[in-house]
């Protein structure tokens, strides 16, 4: 009897929520006053310089490349509006490219959040108010119809209600516990077309290791009888190198060589490992650091992969990744760490279902955060390009599904979601207006961004641009 009067207490707190913002209140954007590319120049600062012209070149492609690599500007605008008041864990950067798979350290495949750069504590709607606005802005540059769209934002909207409902009858470790497996999506896919897309990706998924990276990025150097990473500027290369993209004068170049960057900084990682996985780390040992330009958000912050080798010759990747402070602590204010890197590593321990085992944190030279992880290890991203309609409906109702259970996980709070969202559909009709609302200002943005390029405000090149640079 007490743990029912509890969770009617706590089913009662969920719908008082709703006086904070009414469900049907979360259709309205706001007024959006503000220069994106001024935002964009701010979040740009202290990148390495010469990439930041890649970084918009990047976000150059289409609406939707600018809105994955413009996180600020949505946190900026749903900071500028009211929120629930009910604040957890976020990722904070939940469009629907930070789904993927990935291999657990059980071998098992699954798919699950997989981006955490800019995770914080924040209003939970603000996770999926993102999610279905790079569906909205996907399906758009996808040129899908305005009824095709409106469907994926149920599609996501419900499923993610659907599952918290489910979520909030589960027990603390039934939760923990709670994996979305690539064997379970198949027993839940509807359709053949789902079926083989995802017998597809587990295929793929299986032949994207460790092994399969090295040739492709790497040669054996006889003379110095090791493994060397290639420079293949401008997406890898090495910082004290003649292909490199620093400036003489960076603090990273003066320290002359690639052991010297790493060497304080991989001591401090190693301590922020368990045991068992320091003692497992002790038989590889470091072949070659190289820096590594990835995702489009993130080109121009520090990123370096480190080739290791264990004893008999096997290959392990790690990248080493900058962590900056979260878009959403810059909008939000609460409780945060004074470490950027250990933030990453402690939200996506609690987010994910599983995690890296060699996910930890570090201070590098002159201050900057970082956190560790392997760089590959059977990772799947979603390319929503070679989908059709079907296929993509089911994957937005997978992305509403993992998000469900990240907040529930990390929140501890689905009943109170569950009670907030309640049974109807105000929360899922709001949100289909919100993204179409939301896509139209990425599209007014895009033309002032495009326009900013067009004279001269900012600089942008494509990777072919910067490649034709060099001569490798």
């Amino acid at each position: 009897m007490a743990a029912e009067n509890k969770t009617a207490s706590r089913m009662a707190a969920g719908k008082a929520y709703r006086e904070h913002m009414a469900r049907s209140a979360h259709a309205r954007i706001g007024t959006i006053d503000r220069d994106p590319i001024e935002l964009l120049e701010q979040n740009s600062k202290g990148r390495v310089e010469r990439l930041v012209p890649l970084r918009y070149g990047r976000m150059m492609a289409s609406p939707f490349t600018f809105f994955r690599g413009s996180a600020i500007l949505q946190a900026n605008d749903l900071g500028k509006i009211s929120n629930t008041g009910l604040v957890m864990p976020i990722c904070g950067d939940a469009h629907l490219m930070n789904f993927g798979g990935f291999a657990t350290p059980e071998r098992q495949l699954v798919f699950d959040l997989n981006d955490f750069d800019e995770v914080a504590l924040g209003p939970w709607e603000w996770d999926i108010k993102r999610l279905a606005a790079s569906f909205m802005v996907a399906a758009r540059h996808m040129r899908l119809s305005r009824l095709t769209g409106e469907g994926l934002i149920q599609s996501l909207v419900t499923q993610y209600q659907t599952r918290m409902q489910e979520y909030a009858q589960y027990s603390a470790l039934e939760l923990w516990y709670e994996r979305i497996t690539f064997d379970r999506m198949l027993e839940t896919a509807v359709t053949a077309e789902r079926r083989r897309a995802l017998r597809k990706g587990m295929e793929k998924a299986a032949s994207r290791t460790h092994d399969s990276m090295l040739e492709k990025v790497a040669e054996f150097d006889d003379e110095t009888d090791a493994w060397t990473l290639r420079d293949m500027p401008p997406g890898m290369f090495h910082v004290h190198g003649t292909n490199t993209l620093f400036e003489a004068d960076d603090d990273w170049v003066k320290l002359g060589n690639w052991q010297a960057l790493i060497k304080g900084m991989f001591a401090q990682y190693v301590k922020t490992l368990s045991h068992d996985r320091r003692a497992l780390l002790k038989h590889f040992t470091a072949q070659d650091l190289a820096f590594k330009v990835v995702g489009v958000g993130s080109v121009g912050t520090r990123c370096l992969v480190l080739l290791m080798m264990d004893e008999l010759g096997k290959p392990m990747f790690l990248q080493i990744k900058e962590a900056r402070p979260s878009v959403i602590e810059q909008h939000f204010d609460a409780e945060r760490l004074d470490h950027a890197g250990e933030r990453v590593v402690r939200g996506q321990r609690v987010m994910q279902a599983a995690s890296d085992i060699f996910l930890g944190w570090a201070t590098g030279p002159s201050g900057r955060h970082f956190y560790f992880r392997q760089l590959r290890d059977m990772k799947l991203s979603a390319n929503i390009e070679l989908f059709d309609i079907d296929v993509l409906e089911g994957y937005a109702r997978l992305c509403g599904w993992i998000l469900a259970r990240a907040h529930a996980k990390a929140s501890g709070k689905a009943i109170e979601i569950s009670a907030y969202l309640g049974q109807g559909t105000q929360f899922a009709e709001a949100l289909v207006s919100y993204s179409k609302d939301y896509a139209d200002q990425v599209e007014r943005d895009f033309d002032l961004f495009t326009q900013a390029v067009r004279s001269g405000r900012i600089v942008a090149r494509t990777d072919e641009d910067m490649a034709a640079d060099f001569h490798v």
